[in-house]
């Protein structure tokens, strides 16, 4: 008996949660326009920054063309998946939910690992992961924003998240040091990632 007022209490919570969340989207139209609000939309939420942080990162690992070819898939398909995800076309939240914190998990161990992807795995996995990273910031367009600039500035916020981790990789990669901090903080990000999945963040 004493578990139903808390139940209640959790239910309200999160039924409270959802309006709020969405009039926060809103007002950040409202304050940047449509292009700064997609554009800032993939650095605030930590697990779409590690992902694509990591990208940048196995890209740089891998080398070569790799370096272009890995980021440029991801945001490909991560266009495909904002076009799915706003007109509500897929699996839904909860599917798309995991395959982001999977996305954190898997591509956090690889870094740890130390190992480089064969390039055509690298593209499918990463692809796979951008789809999924696009959905959610596809379904997530508010309503009173222009939707192609909004993409447009997610698209942009997050090839430029990829050069960061491009720039962090290879700058890792030229120093004994560097690869094990880099490894040490890749831990850090399958951590992050497997609370994700497991709900804890």
């Amino acid at each position: 008996m004493r578990q139903r007022p808390l139940m209640l209490v959790a239910l309200t919570f999160s039924m409270l949660m959802v309006p709020a969340a969405a009039s926060a989207h809103e007002g950040q139209v409202i304050r940047l326009g449509s292009f700064l609000a997609g554009f800032t939309h993939p650095v605030l939420g930590l697990d779409h920054l590690l992902a694509m942080v990591s990208v940048g990162v196995v890209s740089a690992m891998i080398g070569g063309r790799a370096i272009w070819t890995v980021p440029a898939t991801f945001v490909a398909m991560m266009a495909v998946g904002g076009i799915l995800g706003s007109a509500q076309i897929g699996p839904g939240s909860t599917f798309v939910e995991i395959g982001i914190a999977i996305s954190v998990l898997g591509l956090g161990i690889v870094i740890a690992a130390d190992r480089n992807l064969p390039l055509g795995l690298a593209m499918v996995v990463v692809g796979f992961f951008g789809l999924l990273h696009g959905y959610a910031h596809g379904s997530e367009i508010p309503n009173i924003a222009e939707p192609v600039v909004y993409a447009g500035g997610f698209l942009s916020g997050t090839a430029i998240i990829h050069l960061v981790g491009v720039l962090i990789g290879d700058q890792a990669r030229r120093y004994r040091r560097g690869r094990r901090v880099l490894r040490t903080l890749a831990v850090g990000i399958s951590a992050v990632g497997l609370m994700f999945l497991v709900g804890v963040l």
